[in-house]
Formats: C-alpha cells, structure tokens, sequence
C-alpha cells in the first residue's frame, strides 16, 4: 500500500541538526528536479525578500519564512514526519505508534511538497515554506513543473498495490495515476454525515485517524474494495464508487458524524 499525504502549512523548526544532503532523500529520480527548485526557491529568497514574499504569498507577520528559505542548503535537517505538523499529523501522530507500525509507515507514507516533490518521513529535510501553488519566477507553477519528473517516478513507487491518496487539490495536481495504477487508486472525502459537507478541520484530522487506524492495525488491503472492507472493520462509515471508465481511481466517502 502506497498513501499520498499532503505536506503541512506549518512546519516544525529544523533544529541544529546536520544540514541537508540531497542526495540522501528518496525517489532519486527526482534529484534533478529537486535541486532546480531550491536553487531558484533559495535565489529568490536571498536577492529580493519583498519580492520573495509576494510570489510565497506569504503575510508581513510570515516575514521570516523568507530569511528560512534563503538558508535552506546549510539549515538543519529532521525527519521529514517531525518537520510536518498541523491537523492531519497531529492525528497520525507518528511519534506514538508502535515500532510495527512505525516501519508500515516508512514503507507506505509518501508526502507531496512544492520543493521536494515527494519525500518518504524518514527523509531528512530542513523546515521550509513553498507550497504546491507557488509560482517561481523561472519555473511556473510547481503542481506544473513536478508533473514529467513525477510520471517517470512515482508509477514505479506505486507498486502493484493499493494507492490511497489523501492529498488536496494542489497537490494531485503534480501526479495524477494513470492507467491500471488508476483502477487500484483510491480517493477518500470525509463529509459530515448530517450535512454531508467537507469540513476542512475535521476531514484533515480524519484522515490522519485513517491512516493511524490502518497502520495500527498492520491492515494491508490489495485493492479499494479491499480498502473499503478493512476501513469498515476498523469502525468506518464508508461509501465507495467504483470508476464507471477504465483509468479513473475509485472514490470513497468516510462519514462522520461528530465535528472534532
């Protein structure tokens, strides 16, 4: 099983630790692209900090996150599962599970990120702030930019198993499976039951719930029928449309009935 994250707004402060060595993250197809993007990222932040922010669109009070950019090559690095923080995390809470759980989760999490592109949680990488949105001067929008260098690489991460993907919009749109990696895809929505309406909180911290159930439990479904019947057995309210065309993913709705 393969699940696709998205990153975090917010980031934990990288710490003192030994700077980051690119050469050392996952996906090494991705090397190339990885370091066009922080060289123009950290450009961009050095030369011109007004200018920087704006194309981050980042507010006055966010000034610093600049500054942080700028510095990225000799920053310290973490785990990028300590780096990442907020609603979806808080819930995974990596820190807490089990050692069993903890190795499905280094096999099987893949967290998208405007400047890595994707990154395993045990990659280590410095805090930084470029979302998928960004448009960087000299490369275009990044969901854009990652889209060739993600096609060569991610079908092969993907295996012959299950792809859960959990991402928000900017960030599916730098991969999109394609093909048979498509009809073992599985997109999930988490809706109040009552209204059934997307709530950003809730279906952030539900997600991260999925995904702390499912490693907890060592569940290891082959398929999103599979996918269905493992989260039904975990305690789930699931709703499940399977793809009326060939190469479409299958889509899942996750009711819930409490907002917290």
């Amino acid at each position: 099983m393969l699940v696709l994250l998205p990153p975090s707004e917010g980031k934990a402060a990288s710490g003192r630790g030994a700077p980051l060595r690119p050469e050392s993250l996952s996906l090494p197809g991705l090397a190339a692209a990885r370091e066009t993007v922080l060289g123009e990222l950290v450009e961009l932040c050095a030369a011109d900090e007004d200018k920087a922010r704006e194309v981050l669109g980042l507010s006055e009070g966010l000034r610093g996150e600049v500054a942080k950019n700028a510095a990225l090559r000799t920053a310290g690095a973490r785990p990028a599962g300590e780096i990442y923080t907020g609603v979806l995390y808080d819930a995974l809470d990596l820190a807490t599970l089990d050692a069993a759980a903890k190795r499905r989760a280094v096999a099987s999490l893949l967290v998208f990120s405007g400047l890595w592109g994707a990154v395993r949680v045990t990659d280590r990488i410095p805090s930084y702030r470029c979302s998928m949105g960004v448009r960087l001067p000299g490369l275009g929008a990044l969901g854009g930019f990652w889209r060739a260098p993600m096609a060569e690489v991610l079908p092969e991460a993907a295996g012959s198993g299950l792809v859960l993907d959990l991402r928000s919009a900017a960030y599916a749109t730098a991969w999109r499976p394609k093909g048979e990696v498509a009809g073992r895809t599985a997109t999930v929505r988490v809706l109040h039951a009552p209204t059934r309406k997307v709530v950003s909180h809730f279906n952030k911290a539900t997600k991260g719930r999925i995904v702390r159930s499912l490693l907890t439990a060592g569940a290891a479904p082959k398929n999103p029928a599979g996918l269905v019947e493992a989260l039904r057995d975990l305690g789930y309210e699931v709703e499940a449309t399977a793809p009326a065309r060939a190469g479409a993913a299958w889509a899942l709705d996750v009711l819930v009935d409490e907002v917290h």
